[in-house]
């Protein structure tokens, strides 16, 4: 994985319990509204909203707040927007390229948003096919390292189909295909192996090693993006020296 990916792991977790959490929250009722919307309202047979569940309920989300946003999202209660999936591709400094997912009732507010973003954070968009060819869609579970016997949980999601499985210190990354995902993620659970998430994400085929002060000012893009209402996900292809993600954790 990516310095990115250590760095992002590090803000989602402070997220779940600063100011952010109820921006935090806006993200994770939108993925369950168009999981529900998309494949029904029962759990048990949807399991993209089964997994949309399980990370709502890891950051705390009340239990009512789910219920609803369920009820919403099968059609059972009124008021469930008509999201769009919307992905953008950019840039960022030092050449950092980036993908960035939004969830939307309202295309040209998400575009302009995005737009004006990168520019502030001396980036910009890309042209489509520019920045995406050089990531590749995979599924990603992680696993609450405390506990847990590396070798162990190896063993167990490389039975299960698990391409790799990578120690990002407070959690295990297992990778998977995106079509074993599932497979994996239910033999994790069958050998009581608690995870935090398993979603479907976009992985950097090649990365870009930055100087701490890239790394402040691509960190500090990608926080705003990340604040956009409609954005619900970003990737890049950023990596950095374990000197720099410490010097940067410590800002």
């Amino acid at each position: 994985m990516s310095g990115h990916s250590k760095w992002a792991t590090t803000k989602n977790k402070k997220a779940a319990i600063d100011s952010k959490r109820g921006k935090l929250f806006a993200k994770l009722i939108k993925n369950i509204e168009i999981a529900a919307r998309l494949g029904g309202g029962d759990p048990d047979g949807n399991p993209t909203l089964y997994d949309a569940i399980v990370k709502a309920k890891k950051s705390s989300m009340p239990a009512d707040n789910i219920k609803r946003a369920i009820k919403r999202g099968s059609g059972e209660e009124a008021g469930g927007a008509n999201y769009e999936n919307i992905t953008y591709e950019g840039y960022a400094p030092a050449g950092v390229g980036l993908i960035i997912e939004c969830l939307t009732d309202n295309r040209n507010r998400a575009a302009a948003d995005v737009r004006s973003t990168l520019s502030k954070g001396n980036g910009s968009l890309a042209t489509s096919g520019s920045v995406s060819f050089n990531f590749e869609r995979m599924g990603q579970i992680e696993v609450p390292s405390e506990g847990i016997d590396y070798d162990k949980l190896f063993e167990i999601a490389a039975e299960a189909g698990a391409e790799d499985v990578k120690d990002e210190d407070e959690v295990y990354v297992v990778i998977t295909s995106p079509e074993q995902m599932i497979e994996v993620r239910q033999a994790l659970q069958k050998n009581s192996i608690d995870y935090d998430s398993a979603d479907l994400v976009m992985l950097p085929k090649n990365e870009v090693e930055l100087s701490l002060e890239d790394a402040k000012k691509v960190s500090k893009l990608i926080d705003n993006l990340d604040d956009l209402d409609d954005v619900q996900n970003i990737y890049s292809n950023w990596t950095a020296s374990d000197e720099v993600m410490e010097q940067l954790a410590n800002e």
